[in-house]
């Protein structure tokens, strides 16, 4: 099966993470992506499989896959298991999520 995200809804995806929800990718990478000591994340990439990011750790950017739930075919899936990444990263973390 083909990737069914373009280059250019994966930068619309990934200006929106930036953007909009940097700290949910820290959290994220913290608790899904083995990097409990990162200090800033951004998301990097994507495929129907994972979501990719530039997780920094002791001053160094490091990458991070972390896999979805399932693989997705369309892009209204990405904010679902968008979510859900960041509700699982805040309970494995003890944070309240805030949305």
């Amino acid at each position: 099966m083909s990737d069914p995200f373009t280059p250019e809804v994966i930068a619309q995806i990934a200006r929106h993470m930036n953007d909009d929800h940097a700290d949910d990718n820290v959290l994220i990478v913290r608790a899904l992506g083995g990097i409990p000591s990162a200090t800033a994340a951004r998301m990097s990439g994507l495929d129907a499989d994972a979501m990719e990011f530039a997780a920094v750790l002791d001053g160094i950017e490091v990458p991070v896959r972390i896999p979805f739930a399932e693989r997705l075919t369309e892009r209204h899936q990405v904010r679902t298991e968008a979510v859900r990444m960041y509700r699982d990263a805040c309970a494995a973390l003890g944070v309240t999520p805030t949305h």
